[in-house]
């Protein structure tokens, strides 16, 4: 899974990826940057599984 890292500003795998659900119940993945370490997170669209 890849995410959007801001600190390093390029796409990058993600490290220790956890589904999540919101408050308005859209799912999304939270984990780490794999380069710098810092959190990233990931909406899912409606038509991943």
């Amino acid at each position: 899974m890849q995410a959007y890292c801001v600190k390093c500003k390029t796409k990058v795998e993600v490290k220790d990826p956890k589904e999540v659900t919101m408050k308005n119940g859209r799912t999304a993945i939270n984990g780490t940057c794999s380069k710098c370490g810092t959190k990233v997170f990931k909406i899912k669209s409606k038509n991943d599984k």
